[in-house]
């Protein structure tokens, strides 16, 4: 049925070209427009994702300056929307400017049905992810946790743990590579606890020396030390009634660990230089991207610290496990840093979105931030590109996704997927997602070979 298919804007005077058209894209609902007062109203009425538009357009047919103003005023109206504009065979150059001024991409005539159609789904394609990332940044009921964004199953895992463990008192264990997020985790531990409204203090224990981190994290006395000139809390006192974050606890010192032992056990605190013992109420996360089994062979960490700490281990995967999470970080990153730096930025090119679910991210989402900070920086474009992520590349390049019926179900299965994981295991709102209904859903899943998520909800 018509409203189960993508809408397309065909913006074209010419009756002939403008049949040809309709008849190449039969697999969209087609609304076709001649002018631009008719392509403003079809843009109001249908909110067409893509826009095909011939730059030459009555009353100025045989120039561009209609199709220019067309296109403004189609961005305007609308800023979301790809704008592919088809232009003369040897006006290249107009072609250029337009996207200059925001078109997503340019196609020159004579057409090519195939590549046209490539042109267009691609299009469809980028629109659907960048719908998906806004929806994710805006709705914290799609986001799984507060600052946290991930659409793979991987993380959901994560989430539900993290949401099953947040409102007991358990202590936690974070175990991931450098950059995985694991502090975000923690706040979202401490944020879903009935501790929200009290502190959450972080300490890194990779950042601190040795001498100073007993005291940091116990307080001292007045004349304890030289330069002990006051009476200090430590972060567990401050922290009392809410939760401390020890990051990188793999290297605590041993000496220290003894202490951390004894606290847990006891939930009181001395001070360095008093007697005096202080009860405190708090929560303990710890993370750390050691291998702590390993660890407590080599005699580096005590074995009943690590049991203590971990009454619940949360494994966190790496960036390069957890499919489309990539896409999705980089789309809120790059809407954020071009906010930050007033820069025009409207997404990443194709080529871009591909590299970036390709690349296996050894620094995790630190570094994917990294680069697309520096891509926004230094991008000269309305879209980011392969150069501007400083993406490696090997110079080979795979036609297979050329093949249209491939690239369809390929792309139709990832979207069925993504939707799935976004909406939980609601299926209508997986449907909604789609933009299709739950029967449709329901077909697709079975051609796709996708089984239903467990105790899926109707609704």
């Amino acid at each position: 049925m018509a409203e189960d298919k993508p809408k397309l804007l065909i913006v074209e005077d010419d009756p002939g070209l403008q049949k040809q058209l309709k008849w190449c894209f039969d697999d969209y609902e087609v609304i076709a427009a001649t002018d631009r007062q008719a392509a403003l109203v079809a843009l109001r009425r249908h909110e067409p994702a893509v826009v095909l538009q011939d730059l030459g357009l009555p009353p100025d047919a045989e120039g561009v300056s209609e199709g220019f103003a067309t296109l403004l005023e189609t961005l305007r109206v609308a800023p979301h929307t790809k704008v592919i504009v088809v232009t003369g065979q040897l006006d290249r150059q107009n072609a250029v400017k337009a996207v200059g001024m925001g078109a997503y991409d340019f196609y020159q005539k004579p057409v090519d049905n195939d590549v046209l159609r490539l042109l267009v789904q691609r299009a469809f394609h980028i629109r659907a992810l960048e719908d998906q990332n806004r929806a994710l940044i805006q709705s914290q009921g799609v986001m799984p946790l507060a600052g946290l964004i991930a659409i793979s199953e991987p993380m959901m895992k994560v989430c539900r743990t993290i949401e099953k463990v947040a409102p007991t008192n358990a202590t936690v264990l974070l175990l991931g590579e450098s950059g995985t997020g694991k502090e975000v985790l923690a706040r979202a531990v401490h944020t879903q606890s009935p501790r929200a409204e009290k502190p959450f203090v972080a300490i890194n224990c990779a950042a601190i020396p040795d001498t100073l981190l007993e005291s940091e994290l116990f307080g001292y006395e007045k004349g304890a030390f030289t330069g002990a000139v006051k009476q200090t809390q430590g972060k567990f006192e401050h922290a009392n009634g809410g939760t401390l974050f020890l990051d990188e606890i793999g290297d605590m010192p041993l000496s220290l660990q003894a202490k951390l032992l004894r606290f847990l056990q006891d939930r009181v605190v001395e001070r360095i230089g008093g007697r005096e013992r202080y009860p405190v109420d708090v929560r303990v996360v710890c993370a750390t991207n050691k291998d702590l089994p390993n660890l407590i062979k080599d005699g580096g960490f005590r074995e009943d610290l690590y049991y203590r700490i971990s009454e619940v281990t949360v494994r966190i995967p790496p960036l390069r496990d957890r499919s489309g999470d990539a896409v999705v970080i980089a789309q809120a990153i790059l809407e954020r840093r071009a906010q930050e730096h007033n820069r025009q930025i409207k997404g990443f090119t194709p080529e871009a979105l591909k590299a970036i679910e390709a690349y296996p991210w050894p620094g995790n989402i630190r570094e994917l931030e990294n680069r697309v900070n520096g891509a926004v920086i230094m991008s000269e474009g309305k879209y980011v590109g392969v150069e501007d992520l400083g993406l490696p590349g090997d110079g080979t390049t795979d036609l297979s996704w050329l093949n249209l019926r491939v690239a369809r179900q390929r792309g139709e299965r990832e979207a069925i997927r993504q939707a799935l994981a976004i909406a939980g295991s609601n299926l209508s709102r997986a449907a909604d997602l789609l933009g299709i209904t739950r029967p449709t859903l329901y077909d697709l899943m079975e051609k796709n070979g996708i089984a239903a998520p467990e105790r899926a909800a109707e609704g």
